[in-house]
């Protein structure tokens, strides 16, 4: 059984930084993806970066280029989301989500979803 657990959202104002974490656990696939999505009220879901296993292929929408980092660490089953300049449009609910088989930027193959964090940022 698969289980990812965020952590690492808050407050905080813009310009600031952010990172988050998620503990995944429970799957043993050669090949996988993780990625995060963020969700603000009212509006779609939206993906906001992938990563291999191995970390060496990520992919991020264009909203948040430049600004968040991807990356994650093999022995400790843990994906990270490392946030700079972040914009009071970055607000939303974050969400930790894994797929079966390599990422390709595809944002529909993901099966497995953390509860999500929170972060929030204020002018």
């Amino acid at each position: 059984h698969v289980q990812l657990v965020e952590s690492g959202g808050g407050s905080v104002q813009a310009g600031g930084s952010l990172r988050l974490s998620c503990a995944a656990s429970g799957y043993s696939y050669s090949s996988y993806c993780l990625g995060w999505f963020r969700q603000a009220p009212g509006d779609p879901r939206e993906g906001v970066a992938q990563i291999n296993r191995g970390g060496k292929w990520t992919y991020y929408a264009d909203s948040v280029k430049g600004r968040f980092t991807i990356s994650q660490d093999d022995a400790k089953n843990t994906v990270y989301l490392q946030m700079n300049i972040l914009k009071p449009e970055d607000t939303a609910s974050y969400y930790c989500a894994a797929a079966i088989g390599a990422c390709g930027g595809n944002w529909n193959s993901f099966r497995y979803w953390g509860q999500g964090t929170q972060v929030t940022v204020s002018l």
